[in-house]
């Protein structure tokens, strides 16, 4: 155990008044020396459970047709004038709070070690949000990540440090993901300054040219800017920065939408080839289902904060059993004419509903042809239906719905 004495150094402050934090040491060294231990291939490295995230909905004071002071709390005071419309907004808790987007509610999964899993899904079903929380650039509202056993949402000071080297994020938009004003050099060695010890100051440029080697690029660019290059070579120095710290997880947010198609495969093929050469594992975010299926061993489907579906690539893809997963795949464009007349196209009805107010039980009910009253007032869990618990089937997977069942959607295994 360790103390460490804090002094209060505000005017207010009564003097001589020392604050003592307690800090166990004992235990933030047996977390960093977990999170180094390495996973054999194959063995979960990170697992979700119950992941929650709500964003607060506040709504701000409208004062209108009034004259007079208006005197608000804390000394706040302003003047209302005739016939104005004075409106006050401000953070999360200023106003009256009206709800939450429930973006993330109750996702779980396992990433093993040495699979890329995908995780695909329209805009706005939160996959996004999801890589935010694993990267812990946003704050979970509920539920356990687990890596190497230590649920990183209750990690702090050198065991949060130890998670963040070994889980790198690719961006999705490789232009605003760069900055501009800083060489590409600083860009990939920024990382550096913060874990001095996986590269020292007199090695830190010979190990930024070595990352460039890799990723495809030429070594003596070093000293150029982000705009001296075009999208795909700017999302290969996203992805240099990203290795830079060797880590062992990295999360792809869409890293391949903002480019060209031509570029697309480049950038998927390098991707493959790091991960066979560094032993990574890779967290796949798309919303393009054949590029998913070409990297991914594993592929989930996320519909408006939930998981819907998961299983292998060819479970997900020619056996799916969700009725949105369906519809997804009935949706992907066939090359193949012969293919395209006789496939099931299955229209959805309907919008998506708004996550701040989603529906009561199955969030798919509202657009599902399968839709029953228990639909209505059960929640389906991600489980493997009943009616192939005890088959051998590929439609033997994880999928939240009381009505699943395997469907021949025609065309979707061959348009990948």
């Amino acid at each position: 155990m360790a103390e460490l004495d804090k002094t209060d150094g505000s005017m207010d402050a009564t003097p001589n008044v020392t604050e003592v934090v307690t800090v166990d040491t004992a235990d933030e060294t047996a977390a960093v020396a977990a999170l180094e231990a390495p996973v054999e291939r194959g063995e979960p490295i990170l697992q979700v459970r119950n992941l929650v995230k709500h964003f607060p909905l506040s709504q701000g004071i409208l004062f209108k047709r009034q004259v007079g002071a208006v005197k608000a709390v804390d000394g706040v005071s302003f003047d209302l004038y005739q016939g104005e419309t004075l409106g006050i907004v401000g953070e999360s808790g200023c106003g009256k709070s009206v709800g939450a987007v429930k973006a993330v509610d109750g996702v779980s999964f396992d990433l093993y070690q040495g699979e890329t899993l995908g995780i695909v899904g329209e805009s706005g079903c939160g996959k996004s949000t999801v890589a935010k929380l694993l990267m812990t650039l946003e704050t979970a509202t509920a539920g356990e990540v687990f890596y190497k056993g230590q649920d990183i949402t209750r990690l702090s000071g050198r065991a949060l440090k130890a998670v963040r080297r070994n889980i790198q994020m690719v961006f999705q938009d490789p232009y605003t993901s760069l900055n501009p004003r800083m060489t590409v050099g600083d860009i990939i060695g920024e990382p550096f300054d913060i874990h001095p010890e996986v590269a020292p100051k007199g090695d830190r440029r010979r190990k930024v040219q070595e990352l460039l080697d890799v990723v495809g690029l030429n070594p003596e660019y070093i000293n150029r800017y982000p705009h001296q290059f075009s999208g795909g070579q700017r999302q290969r120095i996203g992805i240099a920065r990203g290795l830079a710290l060797n880590p062992e997880i990295i999360i792809c947010d869409e890293p391949v939408s903002a480019l060209d198609v031509s570029v697309q495969a480049q950038v998927i093929n390098l991707m493959e080839k790091l991960q066979d050469e560094f032993n990574l594992s890779y967290l796949f975010i798309a919303h393009d289902l054949s590029i998913v299926r070409h990297i991914s061993d594993r592929v989930g489907v996320m519909y408006l904060g939930k998981m819907a579906e998961i299983g292998t690539d060819t479970e997900i893809y020619d056996h799916p059993t969700h009725p949105y997963t369906q519809a997804l795949l009935s949706a992907v464009p066939v090359p193949d004419p012969d293919a395209r007349e006789g496939r099931d196209r299955i229209i959805l009805t309907g919008d998506v509903p708004s996550p701040a107010n989603p529906p009561s039980g199955c969030r798919f009910r509202t657009r599902c042809w399968k839709a029953q009253d228990k639909c209505s007032t059960e929640l389906p869990l991600l489980a493997i239906p009943e009616r192939f618990k005890d088959s051998d089937s590929p439609a033997a997977h994880e999928s939240a719905c009381h009505f699943a069942e395997e469907r021949d959607v025609v065309g979707a295994a061959s348009s990948s």
